[in-house]
């Protein structure tokens, strides 16, 4: 499974969404602290979207550890936000479940506040940190989604 996990991380530093989602299970379950949790065709459509609008972006991944039910990986994104033009570095942690050979359950670990600070500068130094901020974020995000799924 330490394959599957280095397909699905090279697939995402070549901006390669098909790949990408071919690595998950049609029931997979993504959750991370700025989409909250997506199930299935929503998941898959995140990465989609990442992928069609990423800026500048580059990815590594290390500390690939997987058996047949589950692994975890540690990879770190340098990409230009759209919104605010701000160069952003994102260190995550990411553990994983695997079902029939795919990955059916993906949880992404990493720091909100630090994400916001670099993402949105002053205002998410202030406001990053915070289950206001965390809460209005997911929403905006889903809302993207949304309308990314819907064109």
């Amino acid at each position: 499974m330490e394959n599957l996990i280095e397909k699905f991380y090279t697939a995402l530093n070549n901006r390669d969404a098909k790949t990408m989602i071919s690595c998950y299970h049609d029931d997979v379950v993504f959750k991370d602290p700025a989409f909250g949790k997506l199930k299935g065709d929503k998941a898959k459509a995140m990465w989609q979207m990442l992928c069609k609008n990423a800026q500048n972006f580059k990815v590594e991944f290390s500390l690939i550890k997987a058996n047949n039910h589950n692994g975890s990986a540690h990879w770190e994104a340098w990409y230009t936000f759209s919104k605010t033009g701000k160069s952003v570095h994102n260190k995550i942690d990411a553990q994983f479940e695997f079902k029939d050979g795919k990955i059916i359950k993906h949880i992404d670990h990493f720091n909100l506040h630090k994400w916001a600070s670099q993402a949105l500068g002053w205002k998410g130094v202030l406001l990053g940190g915070t289950g206001f901020f965390k809460k209005k974020l997911i929403g905006q995000t889903n809302k993207m989604l949304d309308k990314f799924m819907a064109s």
